[in-house]
């Protein structure tokens, strides 16, 4: 019975009503399935990148930094217990005691920043994507105020800036010419922050997006940065024998290329040791044939690589990495004792959403020890920050806040200032 009423069902032709109710049938099938299909998929990718970011974390003999995230094995929901790999230190990490100072003149990111002795000198950025700062604003350390402003020269890059300074003269290297992505500059000035007069140093062989600046041995070095396109990293290393605010030389000298290239990187100079911190690979370029130069998102890679030079400067050593990637720090760092202290920054993006990820920790690389600690959270996430240190308090200020608390993703450029006590003892 069954074999004789199966092939004529087959064979039977089905009503108008018959069909159009399979066919709806078949395409509510074909959704569902497609649609368990996509987030099967999803959840796999995020193991694997979770794993395999894992395997990538620092295990530097001795160091400090761990991943603390869900134990194997958990029966809790996956969704629950999966946490974002880039906060993991955030989450287990407590808020420093921040206290909110009068916030900077202007709001401003990808600034540039010198301290010298109470005075912090904070130059040029972005008021937003469209619209550049071309001057320098002063705040007094001591007495916690904004004061004195005054303007840069006109032919003077607006943000990206390379910067050092000797104590009275600030050397300020190349940078981007106006607002979106718009393209470099190689010239190069100088401040006398004591009579406030500018002059030129020699242009540099080309021009450079963020490259990390230091003066070294009384030269002005400058490494990596971005090249030409904005998103090209570059590895060359020039430097420029300079004294009392004064060129010596009338060409830059090729020096030992940085290992890895890149905008965005820390850079000091303690106890005649060149350091080269964070960084990345990558940047917004502009958008081919834009009018305004728009800017357009790209591949970025963030990295965590710590870099010194030192004796004969004949070989760069690799010291321990950073707790996680971070970017956006080359005026986030200030000297305390014997660390280098660093606030904010962004870090890899978000593998899903493809979104900028920010930094909301403060960390600390013992130079005694060459560990790393985080020392704690910030009162937001932030990128671009400007740091000093004085009298035992840390400030930072401007750059671009995240979303909220639950989202770490870029949104508002803003100018506010906190400080916090800071005791590296404990």
């Amino acid at each position: 019975m069954w074999s004789e009423w199966r092939p004529r069902r087959i064979l039977s032709r089905p009503s108008a009503a018959n069909a159009a109710s399979g066919k709806l049938r078949w395409v509510k099938f074909t959704v569902i399935a497609t649609c368990a299909g996509l987030v099967l998929v999803a959840l796999f990718a995020n193991f694997l990148w979770v794993s395999s970011y894992r395997a990538l974390l620092p295990k530097w003999p001795g160091s400090s930094v761990s991943f603390s995230g869900p134990a194997s094995g958990s029966s809790a929901s996956s969704i629950e217990n999966k946490k974002n790999v880039y906060s993991f230190l955030e989450e287990s990490s407590v808020y420093l005691d921040w206290e909110e100072m009068a916030p900077a003149p202007v709001d401003r990111l990808d600034g540039a920043a010198i301290q010298i002795g109470n005075l912090f000198y904070v130059f040029a950025g972005y008021q937003n994507i469209n619209e550049v700062h071309s001057h320098v604003d002063i705040y007094d350390l001591s007495e916690n105020k904004w004061g004195d402003r005054f303007d840069m020269p006109q032919d003077m890059a607006h943000s990206h800036l390379g910067m050092a300074s000797d104590g009275r003269y600030i050397y300020i290297v190349t940078g981007q010419y106006g607002p979106q992505c718009r393209g470099p500059t190689a010239k190069n000035f100088v401040l006398d922050t004591k009579t406030r007069r500018w002059s030129k140093l020699p242009p540099l062989p080309n021009p450079r997006y963020a490259p990390a600046t230091q003066l070294w041995r009384g030269r002005l070095h400058v490494m990596g940065g971005s090249k030409e396109d904005r998103w090209q990293p570059a590895l060359e290393h020039w430097s420029l024998a300079v004294k009392d605010g004064k060129a010596l030389e009338t060409e830059w000298k090729p020096e030992l290329p940085i290992p890895r290239g890149g905008p965005h990187r820390a850079c000091i100079v303690v106890e005649d040791r060149l350091y080269v911190i964070g960084g990345q690979e990558g940047d917004f370029k502009a958008k081919p044939g834009s009018p305004i130069f728009k800017c357009s998102r790209q591949k970025e890679v963030v990295y965590s690589d710590v870099y010194m030079l030192e004796g004969e400067a004949k070989e760069w050593k690799i010291l321990p990495p950073m707790p996680k990637p971070d970017s956006h720090i080359e005026f986030a760092w200030a000297l305390v004792n014997d660390s280098i202290v660093i606030v904010g920054g962004t870090t890899e993006k978000n593998p899903v959403t493809k979104r900028m990820v920010l930094v909301g920790e403060v960390f600390d690389f013992n130079l005694k020890t060459q560990k790393w600690r985080t020392l704690g959270r910030m009162p937001i996430r932030i990128k671009t920050t400007l740091v000093a240190f004085w009298d035992g308090w840390l400030y930072f200020t401007s750059g671009q806040r995240d979303k909220g608390p639950n989202d770490p993703s870029p949104k508002k450029v803003i100018g506010k200032t906190w400080r916090t006590k800071l005791d590296l003892s404990q």
